[in-house]
């Protein structure tokens, strides 16, 4: 695939001019028409082209994997169990179980921290 390597290309184009006094949309359009410049071409010196197509880069992506939004798999790297809900430990008659899972969690807890479910 082909693409275009405009951090490469800005960062050529900044060094070579001194933009102390120009407004971004000065600075913008003339780095624009800097792209559109006739150059010789680097591959080809008795052809010329337009600079643009010297920041032209072939690129091997891999293939991208495709999410399933039907079919969710917990990986565990985001929520690690005991981080939510009360920093103390569970321990004694401030206790109750989940209605949905039956985890042990604190009395005070709006929410289970094993399953997530609303408690009452």
């Amino acid at each position: 695939m082909k693409v275009f390597n405009g951090k490469q290309s800005a960062q050529d184009y900044m060094s070579a001019h001194t933009l102390a006094f120009s407004t971004p949309e000065l600075t913008l359009m003339r780095y624009a028409f800097w792209l559109g410049d006739i150059i010789p071409d680097p591959k080809d010196k008795d052809n010329t082209i337009p600079r643009i197509l010297a920041y032209i880069e072939e690129k091997d992506f891999a293939p991208v994997e495709i999410i399933d939004d039907e079919h969710y798999e917990p990986t565990g790297a985001v929520r690690i169990t005991g981080t939510y809900g009360n920093v103390n430990k569970v321990t004694g008659s401030d206790v109750k179980f989940c209605s949905e899972c039956g985890s042990k969690i604190s009395a005070s807890a709006k929410f289970c921290t094993e399953c997530g479910a609303t408690q009452d």
